[in-house]
């Protein structure tokens, strides 16, 4: 992808060419981004503004909302727009750009999953110790660890990318700006990237997975040893909310990289994706506020308080 390229505008197919499940699609992709946004913003205002959500646990759940509603905003109001229009062009820079902030956006989550965990362990394993351990700084510095770490890995196969070269086609199978298919209708060599891409996405997936599956080790056996089954389960509360994120997350990568076969691999790919830049962000506020009893109240709470405002 650099300046000497021949082709200097891609296609982006979509999902369909039906007219009719276009117009579907359109509604549910507006709805479901809508929900998310506002779902993702309203957690990170209420972390923001509500005293009692200043703990490390919703510091982490804020960064994990924004990220939500930017991964979901760096694929979907331009899939929208080309629905929309009709238009499926999107320039070679625009296209580099996306793919450069949703792989951005998507290796920085998983980071943060595994950090989150991590904080679940500390606090129920060790909850003597908790604020002392996930103090301000710490959480601050794990944050910024995490967007670090995933620059660090998506910066080498991104940089060999924008020495592509694009001159047979332009089509690119997908409704976003995704490396594989891009991979597919380059006229240069790009076995070093593919490797590198899959290096790179293999190691962030078994690294943070592993972190994940060893802090809930830890945290179930713990659980497991109370004696009050009251206890255990508030305990197990306390969990639920990221363990049904995590296994969203995880089980939509399972899918992408275990297929059932060659000739449904495309149409998988942007299925799951589907999954991935819509309907996750959009469930995660619901999940975490509705397994969550502080978030209900401080949003509860922001509601009395703009009603009587408005009174006023």
């Amino acid at each position: 992808m650099r300046n000497q390229t021949t082709i200097r505008t891609f296609i982006l197919l979509g999902l369909t060419d039906d007219i009719s499940l276009q117009i579907l699609l359109f509604i549910f992709l507006f709805v479901s981004y809508m929900l998310s946004a506002s779902g993702n913003l309203t957690i990170v205002t209420l972390t923001l503004i509500d005293s009692h959500l200043k703990t490390p646990m919703y510091l982490f759940l804020q960064n994990f909302s924004f990220l939500e509603i930017s991964f979901t905003t760096a694929c979907i109001p331009r899939f929208l727009y080309s629905i929309l229009s009709g238009d499926k062009s999107i320039t070679y820079e625009a296209c580099a750009t996306q793919l450069l902030f949703t792989d951005l956006f998507a290796v920085t989550e998983f980071f943060l999953l595994a950090t989150m965990s991590y904080d679940r362990y500390v606090a129920i394993c060790k909850p003597l110790h908790y604020m002392t351990i996930m103090n301000s700084r710490v959480c601050k510095n794990a944050i910024v660890f995490c967007w670090v770490a995933a620059l660090i890995v998506i910066l080498p196969p991104i940089s060999l990318g924008l020495g592509l070269e694009f001159c047979d086609s332009n089509i690119i199978d997908h409704f976003c700006c995704d490396a594989s298919p891009i991979l597919k209708i380059s006229c240069s060599d790009t076995w070093l990237i593919e490797q590198m891409v899959i290096v790179c996405a293999v190691l962030t997936f078994i690294i943070t997975l592993m972190c994940v599956v060893l802090s809930y080790s830890y945290i179930i056996r713990t659980i497991l040893r109370i004696p009050s089954a009251q206890q255990r389960k508030k305990a197990f509360s306390t969990c639920s909310s990221h363990m049904i994120v995590v296994s969203i997350a995880y089980g939509s990568c399972i899918f992408i990289y275990v297929k059932p076969s060659a000739k449904d691999k495309v149409a998988i790919n942007k299925g799951i994706s589907l999954l991935i830049t819509s309907i996750s962000p959009m469930l995660n506020p619901f999940i975490y506020t509705l397994r969550n009893k502080q978030v209900k109240q401080a949003f509860n709470d922001s509601i009395k308080k703009i009603a009587f405002l408005s009174k006023m």
